[in-house]
Parts: structure tokens; C-alpha cells; sequence
């Protein structure tokens, strides 16, 4: 079934283990990262059974992309979203009657429809159903980097389908996600199978981001190999880069959830076959979307937690050969992100509004910090691994120093008064006296607090406010001082 239809002589690491589960009746763990053909652990089972496999996944572009793959490899599969016509859900329902499909796709909120759940007790009623999947599993789990309130029902998924075996696939899942993923999808004595996240053939890079990054944008997308994914955070920032671009003589395609689902098709359809496409999107395009030649992953914003910035990364170099993934950041992002973050989670608990931001930080702490990139990202998702080698820190060897002085005298303004802003404190230290201008030393003892933070000498409030307050960690280094190495 493998070499028949998918073309394939043997496995990829972590496949056959999760195939052969399933097929014993077995729930699965599956985090294998992007790329390692987390789809074929569910769609071998549909063939080798004979049967159908229920995926829940969480993007109508990602079903429809995962369809069409399947159909063009003679596999009947479809997708069941709120945006069919009625002509289209009245043939799909006569395909499953007729017993032609093997696979189908629908979005968690479909599973709380009174025709899904008839639909279910058909199935199970004439034995069809031979496996259930949940994609991007880590949305389950507030945990998670990108919790979606609707997957938090799917644990009733075991109580509707007691006897079908049921796969819970991500790319990435900290520890802590992967022990909420097994609790909440209720998985009984699962298969665990965990993979590195690592890709050797990746090449990470984060630079602070100029005034006007169009030629340093430029610069990238001439020298990339294949496709081209370029990131934006907002819709409209989306559409400007896009236009920029193409002015700039690199046809560049916008994609992103406001446009219209005809324009939204084309552009995904423009990605996948022309030769060299260069798409700017927002983050959520690309999840499932198989494009194995992109040579450049650039993020034009310092992205929301290191976990989301794995998986985005990871659609880059799905062949196998050498690709470049590269952020360019402003410190002035995380206090926008903060924003963001903050009305995004206003309906969640304070709990998850914590979570998220201490993600953000820890992205920052990534982006401006002087290790190896990888090895912080994975640290991230609970993997200890050595330096990569292949990172712009790795190759670049920068100098240290002794940052112990400057770190006792912020501390100690710190500690005459707390809740100071970082501007506010940045401007007071640098006109005590320092190399290079003003904004120059206003900027390094902002960094120098961003630091703090990062390494929990100091907090800063959470409303984007940028408060800064002397935790227990930093009145104990005034006491006894340590150095503290870093580049700048």
C-alpha cells in the first residue's frame, strides 16, 4: 500500500510504530516534526483497512489542501465545513452511504452539529470507522502555543467511539502539552512516540530589523532556493509587503484569512505549482500544506512563542536539502505582540494570558540572545540538544563581556523604586553618562533589561505596559554578585 500509493520503498523515522498501532487497535502519541509525514500515519490505515478514518483538523485550507493530495494520488477523501453548498454535502453524504471514502476531514466545531453526531453512529453502526485522528493536537492544551477552545471538547470523541482506536499527532508538544493531550483526548495506554525536532538541514538566523528591511528582503528572496514563505503578523501589513515586493519586481501573492475563500484558493494553488513562488501570509498558511522545496522561512516579526516558530520554520526543507530560515525582529514587537496577546486571551483565564506572555519572552530571549538558535528552540519544547553548528551565533563566534556592573546599577534603581517603566528607566541610566549617544546608551540599557527579565532578575508586568519590579533573584544578586557574560 505504501509503494502503491504513495510511491515510497520504506518508512520515515517514526511512521511504521504509529501505522502498526493503529492497525492493532492501539490509541497513538504521535509528535514527529514538520515533515516527518505525520498525514500517512492516519491514511495508510484507511487503505490497509479498507475502511474510513476520521481526522479532525483545524483549518478549512488545511483539509482542503490534505484532499486534494489524497485525490491526486486515487484516493477518495473529502472534507465536511460549514462552507459547503448544499449540492456538495448532499454528495458527500451519498459517497460515505455508497462506502467510497477513506478518508474524512472536519473542523472540531462540526463534531457539536447533531448531523455530525448521526453521522458517527452510522459509521460505528456498520463498522466503517477503523481509526480516528486529531491533527495539531497540541491545541488541545492551554499549554499549547496555539490553544483553540473547540479542541478542549474532542475528549468526548472517546465516548462516542469507545472502541476505535484514536491518533493524536503535532509537530511539537512540550512535555507538559503532551501530558495534556493524553488527559483531555483520554487515550487509553497509548503507543508514545516522541522524535527529535531538529532538522539538520536547516540554517537559522534572527537580525534586528532596519528601518526599511525591503532590500534586506530582497536580498533573501534572491539568494533562495524554490518557494519562498514570508510572514507578517497583521492582514495589512500582509497586503502591503506583498505589494512592496511585486513593485520591487519579486511577484509576490497575499494570503490570509480575510480574503475571500475564491482569492484565498488561487493563492494556495499558485504556491504549490508555479516554479518559484514567494507568498507572504499570515502565520496560520502552511500548516499540512506540503511544499517540499522551500528554501526560505522569513518572519518580518519576532514571532509569538519559540514552540509556533518550530513549526512555521519547519515548512522549509522538506526535500532534505539546505534552507534558510530568518527573522527579522524590533524590540518594539514583543510590546506590540503584548497588545495583541492581551485581546486575544481577554476571555481566557490569567492563567493563559501568563502562559502566552512568558512565551513571548521567551522567543525574545531567543531572538537576542548570543547562543546557538536551535538549541534554545528545542530547549523550548522540552528537547536538550548540543549546538547546532550551522546557526548564524554558532558561525559567528562574537565576543563576550562582563555585564555584572550595568546589571548592579539597574538592579539598584530598581529596588529605590518599583513599577518603573522601561523607557522611562532606560532614559534616566543613559543620561548618567556612556559610550555613544544618548539613543545609543538608551537603547543598550533597554536591552540590558530585557536581559533581566529573560533571565528572572527582574518581572515585568504583563499589560504591555513594560512596569519593571526587582524579583527575590535580583536583591540576591545585589548581596553576592556573579558574573553574567553576554554578547551585545
Amino acid at each position: 500500500m505504501l509503494k502503491a500509493h504513495f510511491g515510497w520503498d520504506g518508512f520515515r523515522p517514526g511512521q511504521r510504530p504509529v501505522v502498526e498501532a493503529l492497525l492493532a487497535g492501539q490509541d497513538c502519541l504521535a509528535v514527529l516534526p514538520t515533515g516527518g509525514g505525520k498525514s500517512l500515519c492516519y491514511q495508510l490505515p484507511a487503505l490497509v483497512r479498507d475502511g474510513l478514518v476520521l481526522v479532525i483538523s483545524p483549518l478549512v485550507a488545511l483539509m482542503q489542501d490534505q484532499v486534494q493530495q489524497l485525490e491526486r494520488r486515487g484516493i477518495p477523501a473529502a472534507c465536511l465545513h460549514s462552507g459547503l453548498a448544499p449540492a456538495e454535502r448532499r454528495r458527500l453524504q451519498q459517497l460515505l452511504r455508497d462506502q467510497r471514502l477513506r478518508l474524512l476531514y472536519l473542523a472540531p466545531e462540526r463534531l457539536q452539529a447533531e448531523a455530525t453526531r448521526q453521522l458517527l453512529d452510522e459509521l460505528l453502526d456498520t463498522g466503517r470507522l477503523v481509526a480516528l485522528a486529531v491533527d495539531e493536537a497540541h491545541c488541545i492544551s492551554a499549554w499549547g502555543h496555539d490553544f483553540r477552545p473547540d479542541y478542549r471538547r474532542l475528549g468526548h470523541l472517546r465516548q462516542i467511539c469507545p472502541g476505535v482506536p484514536l491518533v493524536a499527532l503535532s509537530a511539537t508538544a512540550a512535555p507538559q502539552v503532551r501530558a495534556d493531550i493524553i488527559r483531555l483526548l483520554q487515550l487509553r495506554r497509548p503507543l508514545i512516540q516522541v522524535r527529535s525536532a531538529r532538522r539538520t538541514n536547516l540554517h537559522y538566523a534572527m537580525a534586528r530589523r532596519p528601518a526599511d528591511p525591503l532590500p534586506l528582503v530582497l536580498e533573501a528572496v534572491g539568494e533562495a532556493r524554490g518557494a519562498v514563505l514570508i510572514y507578517a503578523r497583521t492582514r495589512r501589513s500582509v497586503e502591503q509587503w506583498a505589494r512592496r515586493l511585486t513593485d520591487a519586481g519579486v511577484e509576490a501573492i497575499a494570503y490570509h484569512a480575510g480574503m475571500d475563500a475564491e482569492s484565498r484558493s488561487l493563492a494556495l494553488e499558485h504556491f504549490q505549482s508555479a516554479p518559484r513562488p514567494v507568498l507572504v501570509a499570515t502565520v496560520a498558511f502552511g500548516m499540512g500544506v506540503d511544499r517540499p522545496d522551500v528554501g526560505l522561512v522569513l518572519h518580518l516579526d519576532l514571532p509569538a512563542s519559540a514552540e509556533g516558530y518550530l513549526q512555521e520554520s519547519g515548512r522549509a526543507g522538506r526535500d532534505g536539502l539546505p534552507a534558510r530560515c530568518l527573522v527579522l525582529f524590533d524590540p518594539g514587537d514583543r510590546t506590540s505582540l503584548g497588545w495583541a496577546i492581551r485581546g486575544a486571551e481577554q476571555r481566557q483565564d490569567a492563567q493563559r494570558l501568563e502562559l502566552a506572555q512568558r512565551q513571548l519572552r521567551r522567543m525574545e530571549a531567543v531572538a537576542e540572545g548570543d547562543g546557538c538558535r536551535e538549541q534554545a528552540l528545542l530547549l523550548a519544547v522540552g528537547e536538550v540538544a548540543s549546538p547546532c553548528g550551522r546557526c548564524d551565533n554558532c558561525k559567528a563566534a562574537r565576543r563576550r563581556r562582563d555585564w555584572s556592573a550595568q546589571v548592579s546599577t539597574l538592579l539598584e534603581a530598581l529596588e529605590e523604586r518599583h513599577g518603573r517603566d522601561l523607557r522611562s528607566l532606560a532614559e534616566e541610566l543613559a543620561a548618567e553618562g556612556g559610550a555613544g549617544t544618548q539613543q545609543e546608551a538608551e537603547d543598550c540599557w533597554a536591552w540590558l533589561a530585557r536581559r533581566l527579565v529573560q533571565e528572572e532578575l527582574i518581572s515585568e508586568s504583563d499589560d504591555g505596559a513594560q512596569r519593571l519590579y526587582l524579583r527575590s533573584s535580583g536583591r540576591q544578586y545585589l548581596r553576592r554578585p556573579w558574573p553574567l557574560h553576554w554578547a551585545a
